[in-house]
């Protein structure tokens, strides 16, 4: 699914457009794109219409619209959710329509129909207004009230693999499997240690690294390997121009020249430098390469 930089990109753009529009139509066009929504899509579209969009936010991988009545629209991109702005060119994977004021249509497109729309209450955790399915999830590492030391204690007590606890969003959030791959090769450490087998300067790193290759990749509106991620315009992102671990089994490390390796991690793939990254030893009475 879309990792933070996606989602942010999709967030600005949504931003610059919609806010202070009120919505004058919305249609469901596929039920399950509002499933989230308990109380249906009856509910949900009688909600929203004559609502005004005062402003837009983000947590990790969701992002909400605020409305007028005090209640978020809250967008999950899923594996292939779309926020697009104007006239389709394809409405085959249209799921949900709404028009705005200002005659804007705004859609949401899902392939995969993983994604949807949520109307929620908002709430206060830790000083900032979430909407309250968010309000479980860590802070991320774009988030301007991110504790970095605070999340570093966190993992000094997580007897599991760092990639693992990168991928927790309890722990940090907005982190997903390419970005969680980017920080480790760029921090020089291999995704199987243990974070609580790291150092405080080690895992330290790993977030800054976090931190950094994310805002590189918003800079470059994200990245796109297909055409499923757009921003609102319909645009790719470039950032897969630079990754320098994702998607590169077998290619030199940017690095040192090794050949870079691939292996299978909870049902997914993490790539990585054997000599830049050395994965930790495993002792006999050890399987995990635990201290």
């Amino acid at each position: 699914m879309p990792e933070l930089p996606e989602v942010e990109v999709v967030r600005r753009g949504l931003a610059a457009h919609v806010v202070d529009k009120t919505v004058t139509a919305v249609r469901v066009h596929h039920p399950r794109a509002v499933r989230r929504h308990e109380a249906g899509p009856a509910d949900l579209t009688g909600r929203l219409l004559g609502t005004r969009i005062v402003g837009t936010g983000r947590r990790g991988k969701y992002m909400w619209l605020t409305l007028d009545d005090g209640s978020a629209l809250v967008v999950h991109l899923g594996m292939s959710g779309q926020m697009l702005l104007g006239a389709l060119p394809d409405e085959r994977h249209l799921r949900i329509a709404a028009l705005l004021d200002d005659g804007t249509a705004l859609s949401f497109v899902d392939q995969r129909t993983f994604g949807g729309w949520l109307l929620t209450d908002m709430v206060t955790v830790d000083g900032s207004d979430v909407p309250l399915p968010v309000a479980h999830l860590a802070r991320d590492p774009l988030d301007p009230l991110f504790d970095r030391d605070s999340v570093v204690e966190v993992l000094r007590r997580k007897h599991s693999e760092i990639k693992r606890q990168l991928l927790d969003q309890t722990v940090v959030s907005g982190i997903g499997n390419i970005y969680a791959d980017e920080a480790l090769w760029r921090a020089r450490v291999n995704g199987a240690r243990l974070a609580s087998a790291l150092t405080r300067r080690q895992l330290a790193g790993v977030l800054d690294a976090a931190a950094e290759v994310m805002a590189e990749a918003l800079d470059q509106g994200g990245t796109s390997f297909d055409s499923l991620y757009v921003n609102v315009n319909g645009e790719s992102g470039y950032f897969e121009r630079s990754l320098d671990a994702y998607g590169r089994e077998g290619q030199p490390c940017r690095r040192c020249g090794a050949v870079m390796r691939r292996e299978k991690f909870m049902n997914r793939s993490s790539f990585y430098c054997p000599k830049c990254q050395p994965r930790p030893r495993v002792s006999r009475g050890n399987p995990r390469g635990a201290r």
